[in-house]
């Protein structure tokens, strides 16, 4: 598995997947490792495939279980593809709740706040490569599972701006907001970009990534900032 991967799932327990849409209750504490692990297989077998390439039967196989124990946990392909949507977004808000109460933002700057949400938000991309893809390729298919990307990168713009708001001086709230959101928009387009098309000039992996949309956030942001502007 990849170690990024690794990481990332690696505090996953029970407790934070028995409440998805789509997994079946069960008491048993082998059933319930089975369904972390499946998850946790998952994530990283979307890395590399599509959902489509996605069989339940290698899965199953990675994990070391049967297909019967797939369907014992989980109604469908589709409803387990729900669940882990559903995982992705409940860890990307968090990794976003815990960057913007870190107590050391509080003496940060603009450009400093800046780098660190869009650190964390390619961190996010990055690790749920696979589930964004293929919530993306199905989109007009099942806008669902688009829909829950969608509102997650929603989620994760109304936790930063209040970051961003307090470091870029007072009055003009409404202009500054919508700067903010446009300063996403910019760089949420720019990942999924890079997870379905695989840029050569700019991939999703390199550091490079971090560093060029860190300062356009901050040069959007800044921009608007400026006292000496007049107001719309």
């Amino acid at each position: 598995m990849d170690d990024r991967v690794a990481a990332d799932w690696q505090s996953i327990d029970w407790l934070a997947v028995r409440d998805l849409p789509g997994i079946l209750p069960t008491q048993q504490r082998r059933s319930q490792e089975t369904t972390v692990a499946l998850l946790e297989a998952a994530a990283a077998m979307l890395r590399e495939r599509s959902l489509d390439e996605l069989s339940i039967e290698d899965l199953c196989n990675r994990v070391g279980v049967t297909i019967g124990a797939f369907y014992g946990r989980f109604e469908s392909k589709d409803t387990f593809f729900n669940a882990l949507r559903s995982l992705a977004a409940t860890k990307a808000l968090a990794a976003v709740r815990a960057a913007v109460a870190d107590e050391d933002n509080l003496g940060t700057g603009l450009e400093e706040a800046c780098r660190r949400v869009v650190e964390v938000a390619v961190d996010v991309v990055r690790r749920n490569v696979g589930v964004v893809r293929a919530a993306s390729q199905y989109e007009s298919v099942y806008p669902e599972r688009w829909g829950t990307i969608r509102a997650t990168g929603s989620a994760m713009v109304d936790l930063a701006t209040p970051l961003l708001l307090a470091r870029m001086g007072r009055g003009r709230i409404e202009s500054k907001t919508r700067s903010i959101g446009f300063a996403f928009q910019m760089m949420f387009g720019t990942l999924v970009n890079a997870v379905l098309h695989k840029p050569k000039l700019v991939s999703l992996d390199a550091p490079e990534m971090v560093d060029r949309l860190a300062l356009a956030m901050f040069l959007q942001l800044q921009h608007e900032a400026r006292t000496d502007r007049p107001a719309k």
